[in-house]
């Protein structure tokens, strides 16, 4: 994952992170290694098409968390829709 920086616009400098936090569906472990690395890669995907950056991504038994940084100008509630996965 990339260290955080600086989003460089027309107007302002930002520097915005998010820690969200997804459980599983009823609580399920559903999480392992496999699921890991394919969540990071779809990562990796979803960051190259819009205008933010995993920092951190990782899992326990029920949750998935991502540290992302991201424009002022995406809501929390579109954030979390572009990474619905």
């Amino acid at each position: 994952m990339a260290d955080s920086k600086y989003f460089h616009k027309r107007h302002n400098v930002t520097v915005l992170i998010y820690h969200l936090v997804c459980p599983a569906k009823y609580r399920r472990v559903i999480f392992s290694e496999e699921v890991d690395s394919s969540l990071k890669e779809i990562c990796l995907e979803i960051e190259k098409r819009y205008e933010l950056i995993f920092l951190e991504i990782g899992v326990d038994r029920y949750y998935a968390h991502f540290l992302v940084q991201s424009v002022p100008t995406y809501s929390p509630k579109k954030l979390v829709g572009q990474i619905n996965l």
